[in-house]
Parts: structure tokens; C-alpha cells; sequence
């Protein structure tokens, strides 16, 4: 009986007002986890552990996952620790349902937690936090870091989420044909359906439900940030926020007395990644890898997009709800997330999935028999893992694929030129705004074979006239760097 299950969640989260008041990472990890165990009805499973896993957060500690462990009076568990990733924590659930499969543990717990709140506090007031120190290495890494940016795209300053994913934003609103007001509209109304579901959320940190025009309209507190994204279209890393997983072999659970009404059973898995630099991307309105690996998990479930109750799209921004939505068949009039994403509910940089697999496992468990799905997104759209949930055990067990060849197969890499001189058509671009206004805008182009190309614009005419202009498809003359129009 190596069938894997969910058997613990918790999520925590803090509002205090003075950063040096506040516990740090470390103490909100080791709170998660004992919270988990306790929504298990088990305190005694930590002792069970046989691994505890860490997402990597924004942090320095090195391996937190022995502080954890010593917290807990479990001192014998093998330490993981992930690199950045916001593929990672569903990732890490598909590995770690694997070596439940396999015999390898039969309890794991996994954890993160982010200060991002607390940290924020602290710069304005010009505190230095005094976080504790953890030395050692863990005893496993699962998975690798790699580089975010191309030199070309690094070399305009083009190293920001906002900025990649609002290139994207526009490279996608140009290929649907809209109008520049129609799509802000249109993507609007999508995060307003977003901030709705985080009012019915009792963990997000914003309840308040956000109008569509009070979320596209910049304003005071809602500043300009890389059009066309306000604030309330980006992440929202400010928070301190912990959870908790917990999962382990059917056999221990049984052993274990956990009620069956706390049981979560991972049905299928599978993982992922496109080009891993966007320069590299055949097109920034498209995911082969969203399309291949995330219908791949639905299909080892034996599922469609229309037999799941829940779902949980990935939802660092509107692009990439959008672009997941397109190639798993997602209806975007459905809700599509159950946490109201990492704007409203909370982006604790990598460590969001896990207070979505936490609700989603909430959800399903309010609703026995019902089929949930999840999406995990990771660097620039770049790396992704998938997962399909439900209190009902799975008829075939827990099943796992990595169709990485297929998905190499399907988009070859687009080579990149820098320091292009000549013409070259826009394919997507976006305008970063300071604090007096816009600034600059970074444009991705495309040359006559095919290649890509970037530059930026500092014309203030021109970077104003782009949020009310479409500016894609239009062609501009660069002269290495620098695009006029």
C-alpha cells in the first residue's frame, strides 16, 4: 500500500506592524509544519518523517529544513532544499509522491514561508533585520537554478518579472487582435473575478474584493508599474505568509489512525519547461510545455478540462493565466483560481502552489468526489508542473510522466541577435514606469529570418503614445540598442 496521500496542510500568515516584533521565516516554517500535523489529527507524524523539504525562499539560510527537523524533535529525516522556482512546490509534491510510491519514505513533509511584509516594513523604516543564522547543506537539492535573463536582454535592463511577462501581455493582445482599451478591460475584469474569489478566501491577504476599473485604472494606491500593469496586476510579494505539507504512504495513514476525511490523494503529476530564456522562445503568446506536460497530467487522471471542479492556474499575471488557459482548454469565464492568486490571496514568491494545494485540498475534502487541478509556473513562463487532485483514491494509483523530448520537439529554440542596425518588426513591448512616470520601454523584436532582437525606447512622445497605441506589428529602425519609430 505505497499509494501516496495528503494527509496534512496548513497555511499561517502575519500582520505585524513592527518588522522587529515579527517572527522570521524560519519560526513561521516550524509553526506551518506543526499546524499540519495537527490538522492531521496526528501530532506523532512528524515522527514518522522521513524527509523534510524546503522551497527555497528569499532568505539565506542554508539548510532550513534541519532547523525544522530539530524543532520538531526529528533529528533522522533526510534535509531538501529547491533552488527559486514557483514550479517547485508542485514539483516537489510529484518527486516526493514518487518515492512514497517507490518505498523510499512513507512520510514527507514539506514547508516554505516568506517575510516579505516584515521585510518591507523594515527598509522603510532603515531597520536591519536580525534573522538567525543557518549553516550546513541540505542533504538533497532537488532541481537547479538557472540563468534568468539572455545577455541581450540583460544588457537593456530587461531582468524584472514585470517586465517579461508585460512584453508577453502585449505580444498577446496583438495576436488576439484588441484594441489596446479593450484588452485592459478585458484583463481587468479577468483579476477582478481573481480578487473575488480571494474575498471568499479566509487565508488571503487581501479580502477586499478590487473593481475591474479600480484594478486597471492606476492611481495613488495603485501606481504605475510596467505598463500595461498597475500594481494590482503584479504579484503581490508583501506578505508573510508559511505552509505546510504533509504527505505519506496509505499504509501509514491507516497505521497512523489519520481519519480518511483528512485524506488528499495525488492522482497524477508531470513536469516540464520551455525555453528557459525568453529570448529563446518561439513565441510569447503560446506554451508548448503548458500544453503538452499540464494535458498530459489531466490525461494519466483520466480527466478533461471539463470533469474538474477546481482548478488553480498559476497567476504571477494575467499573461500567464491567459496563455495556460489557451493550451489546456481552459474557459476563462469559469473560475480559475481557488485562492484568488498571488495578487490578492498572496505571493509568497515561491511558495505560493503550496497554499494552493492547501486550499485546493480544503476544497475537495468540503466536497468529496471532486476533482481539482493544479499549475505550478516557474522563472519567466518558463518551467511548469502540474497536478490533479481528489479525496477519491485514484483507480491506477499515482501516476507521473516528464514529456520533456516531446516539448523539445515541438518548439525548436529562436536565435537572438544583439546589436541589430536596420528595420525589424515590434512582436512585443512594455513601459516601465519611476516614480515621475514612464521611462523607458523595452521592446522585443523579430528580423526579417526569424531571428529576435531587443532594444529600448526613451522617446517620451513614443513611450506615451504605447499605452494608447498599439505599437506591435509596427516596424521600427534599430540602431544597435535603441528603437524609433
Amino acid at each position: 500500500m505505497h499509494t501516496p496521500v495528503l494527509v496534512g496542510i496548513s497555511q499561517l500568515e502575519q500582520r505585524i506592524r513592527d518588522p522587529e516584533a515579527a517572527r522570521e521565516p524560519i519560526d513561521l516554517m516550524i509553526g506551518a509544519v506543526r499546524a499540519a500535523a495537527a490538522d492531521a489529527e496526528c501530532p506523532a507524524l512528524l515522527e514518522h518523517a522521513g524527509s523534510m523539504r524546503v522551497i527555497r525562499g528569499f532568505w539565506r539560510y542554508e539548510n532550513p529544513a534541519r532547523a525544522v527537523c530539530e524543532a520538531i524533535g526529528n533529528t533522522k529525516a533526510e534535509t531538501a532544499l529547491t533552488p527559486f522556482g514557483g514550479n517547485y512546490v508542485q514539483a516537489v509534491v510529484n518527486r516526493s509522491a514518487l518515492d512514497i510510491r517507490s518505498g523510499r519514505h512513507d512520510v514527507i513533509v514539506m514547508t516554505g514561508a516568506e517575510c516579505g511584509y516584515s521585510q518591507a516594513r523594515a527598509r522603510r523604516a532603515g531597520i536591519k533585520l536580525k534573522w538567525r543564522t543557518i549553516d550546513g547543506s541540505p542533504d538533497l537539492y532537488i532541481g537547479k537554478d538557472g540563468e534568468m535573463g539572455h545577455p541581450a536582454e540583460l544588457g537593456l535592463g530587461i531582468r524584472r518579472a514585470s517586465q517579461v511577462y508585460a512584453i508577453f501581455e502585449t505580444a498577446r493582445r496583438h495576436h488576439l487582435g484588441e484594441g489596446v482599451e479593450e484588452h485592459l478591460e478585458r484583463i481587468s475584469e479577468l483579476w477582478a473575478g481573481f480578487s473575488r474569489v480571494a474575498a471568499d478566501n479566509p487565508h488571503a491577504w487581501i479580502r477586499e474584493a478590487r473593481s475591474a476599473e479600480e484594478i486597471r485604472t492606476p492611481s495613488p494606491a495603485n501606481r504605475a508599474v510596467t505598463f500595461p500593469y498597475p500594481k494590482l496586476m503584479n504579484a503581490n510579494n508583501n506578505v508573510d505568509q508559511a505552509a505546510a505539507l504533509i504527505l505519506c504512504s496509505e499504509a501509514r495513514a491507516s497505521a497512523l489512525g489519520i481519519p480518511r476525511r483528512k485524506w488528499v490523494y495525488p492522482w497524477s503529476g508531470t513536469d516540464g519547461k520551455d525555453h528557459y530564456l525568453a529570448s529563446n522562445r518561439d513565441s510569447f503568446h503560446r506554451s508548448p510545455a503548458i500544453r503538452i506536460a499540464g494535458s498530459r497530467a489531466l490525461e494519466l487522471a483520466g480527466l478533461t478540462p471539463d470533469d474538474l471542479d477546481h482548478v488553480d492556474v498559476y497567476s504571477c499575471f494575467p499573461v500567464a493565466v491567459q496563455v495556460a488557459a489557451a493550451e489546456l482548454g481552459l474557459d476563462t469565464a469559469r473560475p480559475l483560481t481557488v485562492t484568488g492568486g498571488l495578487t490578492f490571496a498572496g505571493g509568497p514568491l515561491n511558495n505560493y502552489v503550496m497554499h494552493s494545494i492547501a486550499r485546493m485540498a480544503e476544497l475537495l475534502r468540503a466536497s468529496p468526489g471532486t476533482h481539482g487541478f493544479i499549475t505550478a509556473n516557474g522563472g519567466f513562463l518558463s518551467t511548469h508542473a502540474f497536478g490533479v487532485y481528489s479525496t477519491a483514491p485514484p483507480a491506477k494509483g499515482f501516476r507521473y510522466a516528464d514529456p520533456q523530448r516531446e516539448i523539445d520537439a515541438a518548439a525548436p529554440p529562436r536565435e537572438v541577435l544583439s546589436g541589430h542596425d536596420g528595420n525589424a518588426e515590434v512582436e512585443g513591448y512594455c513601459v516601465v514606469h519611476g516614480k515621475s512616470g514612464p521611462e523607458v520601454a523595452n521592446v522585443a523584436l523579430r528580423l526579417g529570418g526569424g531571428e529576435r532582437a531587443w532594444a529600448n525606447c526613451t522617446d517620451i512622445d513614443t513611450i506615451t503614445a504605447m499605452h494608447i497605441e498599439e505599437f506591435c506589428g509596427r516596424t521600427a529602425t534599430v540602431n544597435g540598442n535603441t528603437a524609433s519609430f
